[in-house]
């Protein structure tokens, strides 16, 4: 049986006991509005949006909650840590998060974003107390996915800790750098899939524009966490829609499978039955 585009972006996205149809995931910070915020989820065609839990970041100052302007419904919320710098304090967000999902019956109560932030001026993850939090968390039946550096070693005991999926920075957060070294994404992938082709490792952070998420998935990635990228574009609906589309177009390249690279040209055309020269 051929396979066909349609049949491949047909198979959902696994994570832990979910599954999804769109490999894209996005954030909810940063918006000028919440109406802004409800159309790029919606242009985006995410069914996972990710929320910071901490009480002070679900109020705005006009004293709105953000929860409001999220159909609980139509999303899987995707609690996550922002902000939390070390393991305690990543866990106890985590269960707040849990507890706060339950109450709403959403299907998020049961797994967390794990971010543990080594400082505030990279934001990048502090990966012995990353480590510390996860064997925290999964010890108490969570299911953990880890904002996590490129570094394949710290990818391998992550999962070795019984993270649900890893996700490897492709640069800093909000930095809009794009992948920064996607040899050291492509060897996370290589120990991450060994002997387990299906475990679920999304690029998270970095991502700037279309082309950055279209790289990320013909890595072989099996999705893209982003925020800032669409929320601080000039025009965020129209960035929405675009990474949407990069998603599954660099799906699909990584299923069809580039031609190699070459120093020299080759010719496209057949190069028999060519007029000969009189």
């Amino acid at each position: 049986m051929t396979t066909t585009a349609s049949s491949l972006f047909d198979q959902p996205l696994k994570v832990g006991t979910h599954e999804f149809r769109s490999r894209l995931i996005v954030g909810t910070g940063k918006y000028s509005t919440y109406e802004m915020m409800q159309q790029c989820l919606e242009v985006s065609a995410a069914e996972v949006i990710t929320v910071a839990v901490r009480r002070e970041r679900l109020v705005d100052a006009d004293g709105r909650n953000i929860l409001d302007f999220i159909d609980l419904d139509r999303y899987t919320i995707l609690p996550n840590t922002a902000g939390c710098f070390n393991a305690d304090d990543a866990v106890r967000v985590a269960r707040l998060g849990r507890e706060i999902l339950a109450g709403l019956e959403n299907p998020g109560a049961d797994w967390v974003k794990l971010e543990v932030l080594g400082d505030k001026k990279t934001l990048l993850p502090d990966p012995v107390a990353t480590l510390i939090a996860t064997e925290k968390l999964v010890a108490d039946g969570f299911q953990v996915l880890c904002y996590a550096t490129d570094d394949p070693m710290t990818a391998k005991r992550l999962k070795e800790a019984g993270a649900t999926s890893v996700m490897p920075a492709g640069s800093p957060i909000g930095s809009g750098q794009g992948l920064l070294n996607p040899n050291n994404i492509q060897i996370c992938l290589e120990y991450l899939k060994d002997n387990d082709p299906d475990y679920p490792v999304i690029v998270d952070a970095g991502v700037g524009t279309a082309s950055d998420v279209a790289v990320a998935m013909e890595l072989g990635c099996d999705g893209v966490l982003l925020n800032t990228g669409i929320a601080s574009a000039e025009n965020p609906l129209l960035m929405a829609e675009a990474m949407r589309d990069a998603c599954r177009a660099g799906r699909l390249a990584y299923h069809a499978g580039r031609i190699p690279k070459k120093l020299y040209a080759t010719a496209s055309s057949p190069e028999t039955g060519v007029i000969a020269q009189g």
